[in-house]
């Protein structure tokens, strides 16, 4: 199961959590307001033991009830405020870092949907999802909660120490003494923990992967008897990932446990050596009880670091694990590297020019394929391309089938014209102009593409089809009902809802002949240009293939068309056909000049299943 590696070294917290400052950057007043509240709220926990002295040395001391219930209304006043401050700030804090956990985690899903193919070939969408869900929910709880008391516990125990000096310097000295072996300990701890949290984290990403594709595959788990498998494979990561956590849980355990018990330790000897120096009357009562009441009130400030900084810790590596994500590269309208050269874009895109183009536009129009490569970038060193040196020229409003056996590079061929990938080497161009110096968007609005496999979105019929109108498009309606009746999809009436009718996820609610006809419906709703169809009617039984091949006829007479193609009944579809074979186009001509001229073309138009392999697995 593909998941990302876990790093021998886990990178600074403090360098990985510094990232979030551009989102941090405009809610930061509210932060720092949020900080100083609390400071202000936790030092009026250190006043309480100054109140306390005052009432030991004195009311007490003299019996004085008036003083003592004066004592009582200052100390409950002092709770309030404490109260009411802390309250304030987790309002000041809450709204501006749910708006901020929303903008990152719209901002990574615009970044995946502008990230190359090969990225989504690459990695498991369960880890995605994690990234875009567990890990932002860290993150917002890092900024709410241990950012802030980091900070607030920080400056108490500062201040803390600052007034146990005042007092009395030789028992605060006893109090410093555990400072050195909690250091290393901390440090120790933070190491260890990183390691851990992120081993964790990447662990949850491959359980969410295998739950979503036992869920969408659920047909598959259950048409081969294979839900003891899968039941299987969830158990073991689940235990995986139990004894992930369970190291956590002993880490924190270890960290928790001295800090915990070693400033114990320190207190219970600041008591003893107090009491002595009570006795010899060198401190006041009430200066002993102050500076117990201080020393007792650093406990939780001290004793939640252990939690503070597993938590940052869980913080720094889903903003890694965020970050990752992030930094991949775009897909660029101009490619830099390898593929076709750059060019300045025209300052006409409706009239594009190009001085190496031929003066006649009707040798310029139509597409075409120039001396074209491709390798995946995931290739081993010295493996063949899986395209090479492809030259084709699709006429305007011809229609070009394109054959070749299974794995012969025809899928990866059509993707490369909407740009899907990125030539390694040489061109194609769309009525003459390099599609790599054309913005995404407007190359993507010229061509339409009906993928093999037809995907289906949790939306209505109409909204999955008019997926592929234009925008604005004038009559949505009847662009609709007419590609709906080009891919002879009527049973959408038949449905409970009609065209309304929500298709579930992935439309596996219908038959695959059904997707297939409404993601052809899709392709041509938007009267593109350029078509683009990888074999759009293998799902299609004979009858209904006839009748869409029918309608698909009139469709193709308005548009420049690449078709794949593995039935002879597809590619009668076309003016001429182009073999595909080795990476190469090994022929080109009308259906019946090939069969008659090429033994590989009629082998494959006479029903024989094709075994020729391919240079990559896709």
């Amino acid at each position: 199961m593909p998941t990302t590696p876990v790093p021998a070294k886990a990178p600074s917290s403090a360098r990985s959590l510094l990232r979030l400052w551009p989102y941090v950057r405009p809610v930061r007043a509210r932060l720092l307001l949020a900080a100083v509240i609390a400071i202000t709220a936790s030092c009026l926990s250190l006043v309480i033991p100054l109140v306390l002295k005052w009432m030991v040395d004195g009311p007490v001391a003299d019996r004085d009830p008036g003083g003592v219930w004066l004592g009582a209304l200052v100390l409950l006043l002092l709770g309030i405020a404490e109260a009411v401050l802390f309250g304030i700030r987790r309002w000041l804090v809450s709204r501006p870092l749910a708006r901020l956990e929303a903008a990152m985690r719209g901002d990574l899903y615009a970044h995946l949907q502008r990230l190359p193919v090969a990225f989504h070939d690459r990695w498991a969408s369960g880890q995605l999802l994690s990234r875009g869900t567990t890990d932002l929910m860290l993150v917002r709880m890092f900024l709410q909660f241990p950012l802030t008391f980091l900070v607030v516990n920080g400056t108490t125990i500062l201040v803390g120490f600052i007034i146990l000096f005042a007092q009395d310097w030789l028992l605060a000295l006893v109090l410093l003494i555990p400072v050195v072996p909690l250091t290393v300990l901390i440090s120790y701890f933070e190491s260890r923990y990183a390691l851990a949290a992120r081993r964790a984290q990447d662990q949850i990403g491959d359980l969410t992967t295998l739950v979503e594709e036992s869920v969408l595959g659920i047909r598959v788990v259950k048409g081969f008897g294979r839900h003891r498998s899968q039941a299987r494979a969830f158990k073991e990561l689940s235990q995986e990932l139990r004894g992930t956590e369970l190291v956590k849980a002993r880490l924190l355990a270890g960290i928790w446990s001295a800090i915990t018990v070693i400033p114990e330790i320190a207190i219970g000897a600041a008591l003893v050596l107090g009491t002595v120096q009570v006795a010899d009357g060198d401190i006041s009562a009430g200066t002993l009880v102050a500076f117990l009441s201080i020393a007792l009130a650093l406990r939780w400030p001290v004793e939640s670091i252990g939690f503070l900084l597993a938590m940052s810790q869980e913080a720094a590596t889903a903003t890694d694990r965020y970050f990752e994500v992030l930094d991949e590269e775009r897909e660029r309208d101009t490619p830099v590297g390898g593929g076709s050269p750059e060019r300045a874009e025209p300052t006409n895109p409706a009239e594009p020019t190009n001085p190496a183009e031929p003066a006649d536009p009707a040798d310029r129009g139509g597409l075409r394929f120039e001396g074209v490569s491709f390798r995946y970038p995931d290739s081993a060193e010295g493996v063949p391309p899986v395209l090479d040196r492809i030259d084709l020229r699709i006429r305007p409003g011809e229609t070009l089938a394109l054959v070749g056996s299974t794995g012969s590079g025809k899928t990866t061929l059509t993707a490369l014209v909407p740009r899907l990938h990125e030539v390694t080497a040489g061109r194609i161009t769309l009525d003459g102009e390099d599609i790599a110096t054309m913005p995404r968007e407007r190359l993507r609005a010229l061509v339409s593409v009906a993928f093999e496999e037809p995907t289906l979105f949790s939306a209505s019929v109409g909204e999955n089809v008019l997926m592929g109108a234009a925008d604005g498009t004038a009559a949505p309606a009847a662009e609709l009902d007419r590609a709906l009746a080009v891919a002879q999809a009527g049973f959408v009436r038949s449905l409970p809802d009609g065209v309304d009718t929500g298709v579930g996820e992935q439309g596996l609610s219908l038959s695959g002949g059904q997707r297939q006809r409404l993601a052809l419906a899709r392709a041509v709703v938007g009267r593109p240009r350029f078509l683009v169809l990888d074999d759009p009617l293998s799902a299609l039984d004979v009858h209904t293939e006839a009748l869409v091949e029918a309608a698909l006829r009139e469709v193709l007479r308005e548009t420049t068309a690449l078709v794949v193609a593995h039935r002879p009944s597809t590619v009668l579809l076309a003016d001429r056909v182009a073999l595909l074979s080795g990476g190469r186009i090994a022929a080109v001509g009308t259906h019946q000049e090939l069969m008659r001229t090429n033994a590989e073309y009629a082998w494959l138009m006479s029903g024989s299943t094709g075994t020729g392999e391919g240079n990559h697995p896709r």
